[in-house]
């Protein structure tokens, strides 16, 4: 976290030479598992949106800043995050995208059901 701390903290000027430089070759060996959709549902669902494809990931990315901010606000859980992107997923028909005007229509849609679905009060 020191270099997202020092970025941030550093706005708009950047500081230099706080993180060293990586070397994937002095890692040595790296090994992956199969994540785990169950435990990480956010991370499933955007392998299903971008297998849906059209406005599936505008739709998921509006929904899922909305309901980052809610929480951050405190108007929902941690755990209420992926339950909310999910009802609003599955909402969704995602059409092809054409044109910038199709993303932000498909942006508007996700915010206006999510607000329809989270009491902002």
């Amino acid at each position: 976290m020191k270099g997202p701390i020092a970025y941030a903290l550093s706005y708009p000027e950047r500081l230099q030479g706080v993180l060293a430089p990586c070397h994937l070759y002095e890692l040595g060996a790296l090994t992956f598992e199969r994540p785990d959709f169950e435990r990480f549902p956010c991370l499933r669902y955007a392998y299903e949106a971008l297998n849906a494809g059209g406005t599936a990931t505008a739709v998921l990315n509006a929904v899922n800043e909305m309901a980052v901010e809610a929480f951050i606000e405190g108007r929902m859980t941690f755990h209420q995050i992926p339950v909310i992107i999910e009802k609003v997923l599955n909402a969704h028909e995602p059409v092809s995208l054409n044109d910038i005007e199709t993303v932000m229509f498909a942006d508007a849609w996700a915010r206006r059901k999510f607000r329809e679905l989270v009491c902002v009060c």
